[in-house]
This record gives structure tokens, sequence and C-alpha cells, in this order.
């Protein structure tokens, strides 16, 4: 079972973040939701940056269980595609949702809309349905070649990743 705050609602208001106000409401109450595991306290927001660390940032030499911060976010975000190999620049997971920055004040919500739409947003329902995925490529894909993008390494990311 995904966590129980991490569901379509907070992925529908990460999307909807700039032009609604109840929509950036709704995303600041459940990241500050506090929550407590194994006699632990944390936030909504801390197992996100936790879980984003644990799928995207392997090679950016992280300890385990470390959340991440700006510039890991930001290192890895345009390393990650939709659908499946012979990108086209739509297939960029960042581009595709608008984050032309990320920076100290938008990479936890570009982190939580990564994480929701593995755990119950379009990208789980292309996942189940589909057969398409999240996929971590190379690092700098937007300069790469297309021949260096049909040779690059990819791993997929199964929906459903974060879990109490």
């Amino acid at each position: 079972m995904a966590h129980p705050y991490i569901d379509r609602r907070l992925y529908d208001a990460i999307v909807r973040f700039d032009r609604d106000e109840a929509a950036q409401d709704y995303y600041y109450k459940v990241m500050d939701t506090p929550l407590e595991w194994k006699g632990k306290h944390y936030t909504v927001r801390s197992q996100i940056l936790r879980a984003y660390a644990m799928l995207f940032c392997e090679d950016l030499d992280l300890a385990p269980g470390q959340a991440a911060g700006p510039d890991e976010v930001e290192a890895t975000a345009d390393r990650l595609y939709t659908g499946s190999m012979g990108f086209d620049p739509g297939h960029w997971y960042r581009m595709r949702y608008h984050f032309p920055v990320i920076d100290d004040d938008n990479y936890d919500r570009f982190a939580a809309l990564v994480i929701s739409d593995l755990n119950a947003g379009p990208l789980h329902d292309a996942a189940l349905n589909g057969g398409d995925m999240l996929l971590v490529g190379e690092l700098d894909p937007l300069h790469m070649t297309p021949e260096q993008r049909e040779r690059q390494q990819l791993r997929a990311i199964d929906p459903g990743v974060l879990r109490p």
C-alpha cells in the first residue's frame, strides 16, 4: 500500500500549484503533516525527499536515508524521462511539467510531483495500463546527440515506490 498522503489529490495540487491558491494551501498542509515511524518523527516532505534521493540520486554519493536537497534534485531532474527508448524532447519529465528552474523554492515540489505521480498520478496509471514508466538516464541528456541517447544506460522506476 502506498503512503496515504501521497495520493492523486497531492499530485493534482502540485500540477495546479501556480494558478490555484487552494492547491497551494493543500500542498503545504500535506507536506508539513507530521509522521512517526519506528519512534522517529518526520514530515511528509522529509519522507518524499528521502524517497527521491533513494530513487534518483545514487551517483551523487548521498548516505543511505539522507534526503535530497535542492542541488541533488536540480542535478537529477533533467535525467528523468517518461516512456521508453528513442526519446524526443517531449518525453523529458521536467520539461513536460514546466519546471524551467529548480531551486530552494521549488525543489521539494518537484520531488513531490515525481513521487506522487509514481504513486497515484498519470504516470502510475500509464505504467499499470500502458507499460510506460519513468526512466532515469545519463547526466545532461539535453545536450546529448541522438546517437548518445540511443546508447545511454537507463533504469526503470516502478510505480508505488513510497511505502509507509
